[in-house]
């Protein structure tokens, strides 16, 4: 697998416009042994068809398939831009990842920026970067926080009969995964949980806290607090923003009725209840044909496609197993780590739904701009 290394990052770089900054970078992909002249080509034509600016001030310029040949080797050349490039349609990139892939290995490389794009304060540190491993620790996500939420924070059945043993249970369950410490326990078990339906109970507390977690425990058999059933604890420990989406999650299942299903799952299917919740609508399902997947190009073609339509439209990686997600997000759809006959099952909701539907189905088909 293509990984990022500080040899591959360069600071220091200026160019007045996208086009120079891209004929730089392709002059440096010649000279690391990567591309054959004549790849700078490709790149520019790349950048005529769809604008290669992901977002966070990152772009990621490339080649065409049929510059695919000129390719010696997989690999990478980063420019940094500290004064910023002006990427068109009012964006600044102060990061210039110059691709050059014979066939998938860099989709390793794609699908990890898309955890660095949908992160807050990403542009801002890439344009204070100064040095090759600042970046790298910016786009590996090594001072990234991430949500702690897996089978080890559950636990199913448990035989008691109050909240504050089950508040015990999850803050110990959190301590164990070193996500919270002494301070968390104590403050978490003085504090009265609040029942927000259907049998569930949640609680939180941002004290001593060492990674935002979240942690589960139900109850062998439902008593009653307060004239409320008691099913399930949910506790959150929180250092920053990334459970708010688990607790929208939440909230979707009870509106829909559906959040005491989380009290008869699997603590697998537990987690996967409370970190996405399964849009309905019309569903297709289709298989890419492309030989290198979903990469920039075709995916962008893709969302381009589901852009033309007012109905909200969801994608899922059947194949992979993967989460439901934005169709019309590029980086959401990268994430999604698409490779030749893998699956894809869409779902859209709207007044033009089942156009949308056809129009992904004739693109995926047409090759996505591929043939």
């Amino acid at each position: 697998m293509l990984e990022l290394t500080t040899q591959d990052i360069l600071l220091g770089k200026h160019a007045s416009n996208k086009e120079e900054a891209i004929k730089r970078i392709a002059t440096d992909l010649v000279s690391k042994g990567l591309v054959a002249d004549g790849y700078e080509r490709g790149m520019l034509a790349r950048e005529q068809q769809n604008s290669t600016f992901l977002g966070n001030g990152i772009a990621i310029p490339h080649g065409t398939t049929d510059t695919r040949d000129l390719v010696k080797q997989t690999g990478v050349q980063i420019h940094h831009f500290a004064n910023g490039v002006d990427w068109g349609d009012g964006n600044t990139a102060f990061l210039a990842i110059g691709i050059a892939a014979k066939s998938g290995e860099h989709l390793g490389i794609l699908k990890q920026l898309t955890h660095v794009l949908s992160s807050d304060g990403v542009e801002e540190s890439l344009k204070n970067a100064k040095s090759a491993e600042q970046v790298l620790a910016i786009l590996t996500g090594e001072n990234q926080q991430t949500l702690l939420f897996d089978e080890a924070c559950i636990t199913l059945h448990f035989p008691v009969t109050d909240l504050t043993s089950m508040s015990a249970v999850c803050a110990g369950k959190l301590k164990n995964a070193r996500a919270v410490n002494h301070e968390f326990v104590a403050d978490l078990v003085a504090k009265a949980p609040t029942h927000i339906g259907q049998g569930m109970w949640v609680t939180s507390s941002s004290k001593g806290v060492n990674q935002t977690a979240l942690s589960l425990v139900t109850v062998e058999s439902e008593f009653h607090q307060d004239g409320h059933p008691v099913k399930g604890l949910l506790t959150v420990a929180g250092k920053g923003t990334e459970y708010i989406e688990a607790l929208n999650n939440v909230t979707n299942l009870l509106i829909s009725n559906k959040l005491g299903d989380v009290f008869n799952a699997s603590a697998a299917d537990a987690v996967k209840m409370l970190l996405e919740v399964r849009q309905s609508g019309l569903s297709e399902t289709f298989k890419i044909k492309n030989a290198h997947g979903l990469h920039a190009r075709p995916g962008a073609l893709l969302v381009s496609v589901a852009k033309t339509f007012d109905s909200q439209i969801w994608v899922t990686n059947v194949t992979a197993e993967g989460k439901q997600v934005n169709a019309k997000s590029l980086m959401k759809v990268i994430a999604l780590g698409v490779k030749q006959g893998h699956e894809l099952a869409f779902v859209a909701e709207g007044t033009d739904a089942q156009q949308a539907l056809d129009a992904i189905g004739i693109a995926i088909s047409n090759g996505l701009g591929e043939g």
